[in-house]
């Protein structure tokens, strides 16, 4: 039995927002979010559909869905490390809780908006591989404001076996880390919703054309690491000849065809407006 690997955008959406599956979901947003009510049902608004090849990853956000409550949950995978993926998100989480009224509607109709970004690479200072971002008051610590919530998933720092899995929580993030280096289902799968994600994650539940779009995905982000290795071992060689900073223009050379500004101003330690000027001379 071989397993697609859930963090590839195409696994994760086909697994986690699918109107028809929503019980993963639910599942899912109850046992890794510190929710002040649980999640009873759930509308997916862009519910996975089988995608066509030359479309791949055509927007960030993976999950949008709101429960019966109103209460909107934003969800993205994030795969390759991102300069400003935290103000992102504060980006869609913030214009979410704007679009939700209409001309004339009154403020006390807006309901919270919920954030859970997944990570496949380090953001934070912390050791826990979890974290919840509040709006809390600096003098009482009290939440006044709780119409906005960030949470993230650090998949680099969960490093627990499967015998050491102690909660569901523990059990979903092991299955998006590991699935695709396991070749049957673990016996932690313990809930019909993980059981379930399991089977959606068999390569012989998948269409051709659905195989083809996840190795076309797979490939692209292993073109994408290798990329960013070549042009950093190429700008650390070319420094050693004509100084330490002819060699970080030389990575962010290499690297501008793939990367945004910011991400590679973190990448090299240059200034981001000398990426912009070199975007604009090469």
């Amino acid at each position: 039995m071989k397993f697609v690997d859930p963090k590839t955008d195409i696994a994760f959406k086909k697994i986690f927002s699918n109107q028809a599956h929503k019980e993963i979901l639910i599942e899912f947003l109850n046992e890794l979010l510190e929710l002040e009510y649980p999640i009873a049902d759930v509308t997916i608004s862009n519910s996975y559909q089988p995608p066509h090849l030359l479309g791949l990853k055509e927007s960030h956000l993976d999950i949008k869905a709101t429960d019966t409550s109103g209460r909107e949950f934003l969800v993205e995978m994030q795969v390759e490390k991102e300069a400003w993926f935290r103000q992102r998100a504060m980006y869609y989480s913030s214009k979410s809780y704007s679009q939700q009224l209409g001309i004339g509607e009154k403020y006390h109709l807006l309901k919270p908006v919920i954030f859970l970004g997944i990570l496949d690479f380090k953001t934070f200072s912390h050791e826990s591989p979890f974290s919840r971002h509040l709006l809390l008051n600096s003098q009482t610590q009290q939440q006044d404001l709780k119409d906005l919530e960030f949470n993230f998933i650090e998949l680099p720092k969960f490093i627990k076996s499967e015998t050491e899995l102690e909660s569901t929580a523990d059990k979903w993030i092991y299955f998006i880390k590991y699935a695709a280096n396991l070749d049957c289902i673990p016996a932690n799968a313990d809930t019909p919703a993980l059981q379930l994600a399991y089977q959606i994650a068999t390569q012989y539940q998948w269409t051709k054309e659905e195989l083809e779009v996840y190795e076309a995905q797979e490939i692209k982000l292993e073109i994408n690491r290798n990329v960013v290795e070549t042009a950093w071992l190429d700008g650390m060689n070319a420094g050693k000849t004509v100084g330490k900073e002819e060699g970080k223009m030389d990575v962010a050379r290499n690297l501008l065809p793939i990367m945004d500004d910011a991400a590679i101003a973190q990448i090299t330690g240059l200034d981001v407006n000398a990426i912009r000027q070199l975007r604009l001379t090469d």
